[in-house]
């Protein structure tokens, strides 16, 4: 039987359990319909969850249908569980965006339905709660077409809306033909003709369907059972099912990673290629490709290699170089270990999903999602023997950052050790420990996802903690280019290396890139890597302490001193470059090059649109631009206003609290995250250090080394 793995996407409360729970009785796996209010449903098994009645996590099950098996993924929908959602986009066939007929398409809906568009990933809408009072089957479809902006084909109709009675009647209207004859000549023609029969029709929707052109929209009621059996059969004829050869190279994907009873890792892996077995030693790693061996050589620019003094010194000549072109991160060396340069593991037990339950296996071919045990390292992304599907980035990172305060008798380094395995299970949401004031802060998406990590560290943890205010979490961007140098032996640099650096502004989104521009044969490998591993690190704090990013970061000059050693006496460290000379001296030659390129503060921008009576608008404009929103378009329509346009992060909240107040209760706003801007008003924000601080030379020499210079 085929396989068919679904994901089941929208916004808060739009149903997507209780859908989730109907299909399950609808395909004969449960007897009855769990309920979110009860606390009952099978999907959301985490008791925060059943308390609060919301997703957190997300979860797998299976249930077979005529023709395919589907492994159905049930996902969050409250806006601050984004990253879970952005798991699981890489592993679907195919997927179903639920939306209210009562609330209609929210700011999730689009930042949903933009990604899965961009992902082409084939996908169903269905409108359910048409027995709600207030449904609206016809105002929500063009409300869609508005603001979702994509092809879309009603693929029935509701009537009796907003009652128990309300049931669906199958059928392709006249609109159907018109939008699927627009991306299909040959119907086109027919169309204009004599008309294009229905049979025709449904087999042009399922081509353009599969191929993500076009959205065919159902409508129902996950609570009355109206128009599932009619989604089930658009699940089943209309998206593609998973392909893969179960007996090529193995090629899987790891989801979703949590800790058994006993505190082992569990990892949720698709596999797209091969089959994995019991007892198989699996390498993994985080998909990228090492790229081939390194030659050692550089383009554009020339290379010198020189003793000097008993130092080796390479540096850039400004002329041709003899050699071939290695124009990339010298962690590309690293052709012989496991992508991402982590070592495999061995698999000691396998289960997939299959009618509502896990079964043990001890294989699992193409297709399928494993649950795998065994593999100590694994975390979310890492790909599972050949390099395949990389674990991408669709949605915005944490904009916000709160740290964490252990309540009376909380010990720091359990709460640590928790918040780093919370870690792995969020990837996104990124722990920082500050030694200095022996704090930790976490970043976060927001308020709901605060109180769901407290109330997981006191359930799951046993540790009681508070949190302090929320801050925005803002980024650096180069402002020009800069470099700076420092040689071995020379003026005031009191370890054992040479490292100069340039640093170049990039395209934004391009994140960091380190390059080399001296002959990597110059000195041994392990020191160039300790340069970019420590480039990568000291730029999570830049001049002004946060991240820097989209810059390119080449070294320009490299030099070491030779091992040195003594007759009878063996090895003289005190002459001889260690890694911990160039760990030690990049940061300061890197964070020179900043100053050299100044940084830019860059906050974050949330895309708004407000829906508001027009004659508020005089009120809305002043309290916009005080603060700090730039409106970019402004339309009305009869009695009522739509203005859109950005503002920061920082003061989204208080425009949500002051915007009932300004509109009589009757304004709508809906915001989502859009990009970095420089911060344009006020001081510049900070965020204090939690490094050696090398922005004051002599602090950190006397924080990293004894051997500091007069």
């Amino acid at each position: 039987m085929h396989l068919l793995n679904l994901g089941i996407l929208a916004h808060v409360d739009a149903g997507k359990t209780s859908l989730t729970e109907r299909l399950l009785h609808a395909a004969g796996v449960t007897d009855e319909i769990g309920s979110v209010d009860a606390g009952n449903t099978r999907t959301d098994t985490l008791a925060l969850e059943r308390q609060r009645g919301i997703t957190i996590k997300s979860a797998v099950v299976s249930f077979p249908l005529d023709s395919v098996t589907v492994n159905l993924i049930d996902t969050p929908g409250h806006p601050d569980f984004i990253a879970e959602v952005e798991r699981v986009l890489g592993v679907l066939d195919g997927a179903v965006l639920v939306v209210s007929a009562v609330e209609g398409v929210q700011a999730q809906t689009r930042v949903l339905m933009r990604t899965l568009r961009r992902l082409r990933i084939p996908t169903l809408v269905f409108v359910n709660k048409i027995d709600r009072r207030g449904a609206n089957g016809s105002a929500v479809l063009d409300q869609m077409a508005r603001r979702l902006a994509v092809p879309l084909v009603p693929a029935g109709r509701a009537t009796a809306l907003g009652t128990r009675a309300a049931r669906v009647v199958p059928c392709l209207g006249p609109a159907a033909a018109e939008v699927l004859a627009e991306r299909d000549d040959a119907l086109l023609a027919a169309y204009l003709d004599d008309g294009v029969p229905e049979a025709r029709l449904r087999t042009a929707l399922a081509d353009q369907t599969r191929r993500a052109l076009v959205h065919p929209v159902y409508f129902g009621s996950a609570i009355t059972g109206a128009g599932v059996p009619e989604l089930i059969t658009g699940i089943e004829r209309l998206l593609p099912t998973a392909d893969g050869d179960p007996d090529g190279p193995l090629s899987a994907t790891v989801f979703k990673v949590e800790r058994g009873p006993a505190g082992e890792k569990v990892a949720y892996a698709r596999i797209f290629s091969g089959t994995l077995r019991v007892r198989d030693r699996v390498p993994f790693g985080d998909g990228r490709e090492a790229g081939g061996a390194v030659d050692g050589r550089e383009a554009g620019g020339a290379v010198e290699g020189r003793e000097a003094g008993g130092a080796v010194e390479g540096r850039e000549a400004g002329g041709a170089v003899g050699g071939r072109e290695k124009n990339r991160a010298v962690g590309a060396r690293e052709e012989s270990r496991a992508p991402g340069g982590r070592p495999g593991g061995r698999v000691t037990a396998l289960s997939v999903f299959e009618h509502g339950t896990e079964s043990r296996r001890d294989s699992a071919g193409a297709g399928l999602i494993a649950k795998v045990w065994g593999l100590g390292g694994i975390r979310i992304g890492d790909v599972l023997g050949a390099p395949g599907r990389a674990y991408e980035h669709h949605f915005a990172p944490p904009t916000l950052e709160s740290v964490v305060v252990p309540g009376p008798g909380t010990d720091r380094r359990s709460l640590h050790l928790a918040l780093t395995q919370l870690a792995e299970q969020d990837p996104l949401i990124g722990v920082r420990h500050d030694e200095l004031r022996a704090e930790t802060s976490v970043s976060l998406y927001g308020e709901v996802q605060k109180e769901v990590v407290q109330a997981t560290l006191a359930d799951e943890y046993g540790l009681a903690v508070t949190f302090r205010e929320t801050t925005t979490l803002c980024i650096e961007r180069l402002a020009g280019s800069g470099r700076a140098v420092e040689f071995n032996k020379k003026d005031l640099n009191p370890f054992l290396a040479t490292v100069g650096l340039r640093v170049d502004p990039a395209p934004v989104g391009s994140g960091v890139d380190f390059r080399l521009e001296v002959e990597l044969g110059a000195m041994p490998y392990a020191f160039f890597k300790a340069v970019e591993d420590t480039v990568r690190e000291t730029l999570g704090q830049g001049l002004h302490g946060w991240q820097v990013t989209d810059c390119t970061v080449t070294m320009t000059h490299s030099g070491y001193s030779p091992r040195q050693s003594h007759a009878h006496q063996g090895f003289d460290k005190s002459m001889s470059s260690t890694g911990y000379d160039f760990r030690s001296l990049t940061p300061l030659v890197l964070i020179e090059a900043l100053r050299q390129a100044g940084t830019l503060v860059c906050e974050p921008m949330h895309r708004f649109r407000l829906d508001a009576p027009a004659d508020t608008l005089g009120a809305l404009l002043p309290v916009l631009a005080g603060l700090g929103a730039v409106p970019e378009s402004t339309s009305t329509h009869g009695g009522a206003c739509v203005l859109q346009g950005a503002v920061p992060v920082a003061r989204v909240h208080e425009l949500e609290q002051r915007l009932p107040g300004l509109t009589g209760g009757e304004g709508e706003l809906e915001t989502a995250f859009d990009h970095y801007a420089p911060v344009g008003r006020g001081p510049l924000p900070e965020r204090l250090r939690t490094d050696h601080n090398p922005l004051n030379r002599k602090e950190y020499l006397l924080n990293v080394t004894r051997r500091v210079g007069d």
